[in-house]
């Protein structure tokens, strides 16, 4: 039975394009469902995956909301990887019948993403000015570069400076690679400050930073190697702290707060859409509602 979750993960991996995080969470969520299995309050005699039935799942999933130790979204998230798991069975002519084919998922309340405010974000951007040297410089650069671009902190620490683009009124952008397709790349331009912040990285402080000529990624750490998103969160959380901001802070906040200021200043959900790479416009209209939220905020 173990030998068909790690066929699944692979799956996942090679014929999905999975990254290692996702794959991760699924290997998490059916082992749990696998030693549920084997354990006493599961039904006795399942020693295949044909074994499981949709009374057994329905009893997992009831004993999960029971144990409080998950909230909605986490049990919905292990429904969601059941679902897929037994979809894979039926299509590798393991199981003759899905028995999760009409499980529900748990409600999920939609969070509305978190902003913070434009003198937030000000101060911020200058927080890194009290770093001297190259870090100081980095620090700048990809504060900036991240909030001008609402990029995502894994495109972010991706980028090469090759992706780094100059047009010949010295303007700049940064081109951000799909990772599954080449056509859906997308130009960021940069605007002028965030332009200035990251020339002075590329010509001073990433120089000092570099170990090996040959490294290509734009973003260093300590060490001349690519900045790591774990590194990026922690550098982000240092200035957080440093300038005080009392909002919860996560890697996606400057991602959310570019939506939501550049939908303030009146750019259009489609412009939106496009610059942070949104497949469906659905997902880019959450901004939308942020907005209204706020409004109501603050009458």
């Amino acid at each position: 039975m173990e030998a068909k979750i790690q066929a699944f993960l692979k799956f996942l991996e090679v014929d999905k394009g999975y990254t290692a995080n996702t794959i991760a969470a699924y290997q998490n969520d059916l082992n749990q469902f696998f030693q549920y299995l084997q354990s006493e309050d599961a039904e006795n005699g399942i020693t295949a995956w044909s074994d499981v039935s949709r009374k057994v799942i329905t009893a997992y999933v009831q004993r999960l909301k029971d144990s409080g130790d998950y909230v909605s979204s986490t049990i919905a998230r292990k429904v969601a990887a059941l679902k897929s798991f037994f979809h894979f069975l039926v299509a590798e002519g393991e199981i003759r019948e899905d028995p999760t084919i009409a499980l529900d998922s748990p409600k999920v309340k939609k969070r509305l993403p978190k902003a913070i405010s434009p003198e937030e974000i000000e101060r911020l951007l200058e927080a890194p000015a009290s770093e001297s040297g190259p870090k100081g410089q980095r620090d700048s650069a990809l504060l900036a570069v991240l909030y001008a671009s609402g990029m995502r902190v894994t495109e972010l620490v991706s980028l090469d400076i090759s992706d780094v683009k100059i047009d010949e009124a010295g303007r700049y952008s940064v081109r951000v690679r799909s990772k599954k397709n080449n056509s859906k790349d997308r130009v960021i331009p940069l605007d002028p400050s965030a332009a200035q912040v990251l020339k002075e990285y590329i010509e001073k402080g990433r120089e000092q930073l570099l170990v090996d000529p040959n490294t290509e990624a734009l973003f260093l750490n300590n060490r001349g190697r690519r900045l790591t998103r774990q590194g990026l969160w922690l550098i982000i959380k240092h200035y957080v702290e440093a300038v005080g901001i009392s909002t919860e802070v996560t890697p996606h906040t400057l991602r959310h707060s570019f939506a939501a200021h550049k939908l303030s200043q009146g750019k259009s959900l489609q412009d939106i859409q496009k610059l942070l790479g949104h497949a469906n416009i659905s997902t880019t209209q959450i901004y939308a509602h942020l907005a209204q939220e706020k409004k109501k905020g603050s009458h």
